[in-house]
Protein backbone atom coordinates (compact mmCIF):
# COMPACT_ATOMS: atom_id res chain seq x y z
CA UNK A 1 0.00 0.00 0.00
CA UNK A 2 2.94 2.54 0.48
CA UNK A 3 4.00 1.45 -2.80
CA UNK A 4 0.78 2.72 -4.06
CA UNK A 5 0.58 6.07 -2.32
CA UNK A 6 4.43 6.83 -3.48
CA UNK A 7 3.39 6.28 -7.02
CA UNK A 8 0.60 8.39 -6.68
CA UNK A 9 2.61 11.36 -5.05
CA UNK A 10 4.89 11.12 -8.29
CA UNK A 11 2.24 11.20 -10.12
CA UNK A 12 -0.05 14.17 -8.39
CA UNK A 13 3.46 15.90 -8.98
CA UNK A 14 5.17 14.90 -12.67
CA UNK A 15 1.21 15.50 -14.33
CA UNK A 16 1.07 18.80 -13.67
CA UNK A 17 4.30 19.23 -14.97
CA UNK A 18 3.79 17.62 -18.12
CA UNK A 19 0.80 19.65 -18.85
CA UNK A 20 2.87 22.86 -18.31
CA UNK A 21 5.78 21.66 -20.39
CA UNK A 22 3.33 20.70 -23.65
CA UNK A 23 1.51 24.10 -23.24
CA UNK A 24 4.82 25.60 -23.35
CA UNK A 25 6.00 23.73 -25.90
CA UNK A 26 2.90 24.88 -27.86
CA UNK A 27 3.38 28.38 -27.39
CA UNK A 28 7.07 28.69 -28.58
CA UNK A 29 5.82 26.36 -31.99
CA UNK A 30 3.23 29.20 -32.70
CA UNK A 31 5.60 32.05 -32.07
CA UNK A 32 8.33 30.39 -34.21
CA UNK A 33 5.31 29.61 -37.17
CA UNK A 34 4.08 33.29 -36.57
CA UNK A 35 8.28 34.55 -37.19
CA UNK A 36 8.40 32.25 -40.56
CA UNK A 37 5.27 34.14 -41.89
CA UNK A 38 6.06 37.17 -41.03
CA UNK A 39 9.11 36.79 -42.36
CA UNK A 40 7.46 35.66 -45.51
CA UNK A 41 4.58 38.31 -45.38
CA UNK A 42 7.41 41.01 -45.67
CA UNK A 43 9.30 39.23 -48.68
CA UNK A 44 6.22 38.91 -49.96
CA UNK A 45 5.58 42.60 -49.95
CA UNK A 46 9.03 43.70 -50.70
CA UNK A 47 8.57 41.71 -54.07
CA UNK A 48 5.03 42.57 -54.99
CA UNK A 49 6.09 46.21 -54.19
CA UNK A 50 3.21 46.62 -51.71
CA UNK A 51 3.46 49.79 -48.93
CA UNK A 52 2.39 50.06 -45.51
CA UNK A 53 -1.68 49.37 -44.78
CA UNK A 54 -1.98 47.38 -48.19
CA UNK A 55 -3.88 44.35 -47.72
CA UNK A 56 -2.79 41.60 -46.42
CA UNK A 57 -1.47 38.55 -48.82
CA UNK A 58 -3.61 35.59 -48.92
CA UNK A 59 -1.71 32.81 -46.82
CA UNK A 60 -2.70 29.62 -48.72
CA UNK A 61 -2.22 31.14 -52.14
CA UNK A 62 0.06 34.17 -52.18
CA UNK A 63 2.26 32.83 -49.24
CA UNK A 64 3.59 29.38 -50.46
CA UNK A 65 6.17 30.04 -52.62
CA UNK A 66 7.47 32.03 -49.82
CA UNK A 67 7.18 29.70 -46.78
CA UNK A 68 9.14 26.45 -45.53
CA UNK A 69 6.03 23.63 -45.74
CA UNK A 70 5.79 21.17 -43.23
CA UNK A 71 6.07 17.14 -43.53
CA UNK A 72 2.92 16.81 -45.28
CA UNK A 73 3.61 19.88 -47.61
CA UNK A 74 1.11 22.41 -46.00
CA UNK A 75 1.42 25.59 -44.30
CA UNK A 76 2.94 25.10 -40.57
CA UNK A 77 -0.39 25.80 -38.17
CA UNK A 78 -0.74 26.55 -34.56
CA UNK A 79 -0.21 22.93 -32.34
CA UNK A 80 -2.80 24.37 -29.86
CA UNK A 81 -5.15 24.33 -32.97
CA UNK A 82 -5.21 28.30 -33.48
CA UNK A 83 -5.84 29.85 -36.65
CA UNK A 84 -3.49 32.24 -38.41
CA UNK A 85 -4.59 36.25 -38.90
CA UNK A 86 -2.53 38.10 -40.85
CA UNK A 87 -2.99 42.37 -40.68
CA UNK A 88 -2.58 45.08 -42.88
CA UNK A 89 1.13 45.03 -44.41
CA UNK A 90 3.60 46.94 -41.88
CA UNK A 91 1.24 46.33 -39.30
CA UNK A 92 2.53 45.62 -35.47
CA UNK A 93 2.39 42.56 -34.98
CA UNK A 94 1.40 41.66 -38.72
CA UNK A 95 0.61 38.00 -37.69
CA UNK A 96 -1.67 37.22 -34.79
CA UNK A 97 -2.87 33.50 -33.61
CA UNK A 98 -6.66 33.46 -32.75
CA UNK A 99 -5.56 31.92 -29.28
CA UNK A 100 -3.19 34.45 -28.61
CA UNK A 101 -4.13 35.85 -24.89
CA UNK A 102 -6.38 33.07 -24.62
CA UNK A 103 -4.40 30.56 -23.48
CA UNK A 104 -1.71 30.72 -21.04
CA UNK A 105 1.48 31.26 -21.91
CA UNK A 106 -0.05 33.14 -24.61
CA UNK A 107 0.81 32.57 -28.50
CA UNK A 108 1.72 36.53 -28.95
CA UNK A 109 4.64 37.66 -31.52
CA UNK A 110 6.39 40.60 -29.55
Amino acid sequence: MIVVAIIGLLAAIAIPNLVRARSTSQANACINNMHQIDGSVTEWALEKGKKTGDPAPSLTDDLTPYLKLNSSSSIPSCPAGGSYIIGTIGAIPQITCSLSTTVDPPHVLW
